[in-house]
């Protein structure tokens, strides 16, 4: 094994990162991640309910990421509007949707109940 290739991939793993970080719907989920992290160090949340917090963070992160992958590739692959180019950006956007929505659900379950 390479060492050299092997921390290259690193630095590139932590280019994308950066980049994402310039996304726009990226900014709004690390924002969300920060006040749901806030408010679970105020709460008192258990050990399982921060395994729980941490993982949908990581999810709803990961998924813009790879929505935003996607969307780059589609773009590179063609310049004109097509409706494949489109399904699969509307797809990749959906499946976000579907993480944050079911956060947002995870949210409600482990605060709601700690608050009223």
């Amino acid at each position: 094994m390479d060492i050299r290739k092997f921390f290259r991939s690193f630095i590139y793993a932590f280019q994308g990162i950066v980049a994402a970080t310039k996304e726009q719907n990226m900014r709004f989920h690390l924002a969300s991640a920060c006040i749901v992290t806030i408010a679970g160090l105020l709460t008192g949340l258990t050990t399982l309910e921060w395994l729980v917090i941490v993982l949908v963070i990581v999810l709803v992160i990961g998924a813009e990421m790879i929505n935003s992958a996607i969307e780059r590739v589609v773009d590179l692959a063609t310049a004109e509007i097509h409706p494949l180019a489109k399904a699969a950006k509307d797809i990749a956007a959906g499946a976000v949707l579907v993480f944050a929505i079911g956060s947002v659900i995870i949210g409600v379950l482990i605060f709601f109940p700690k608050w009223f």
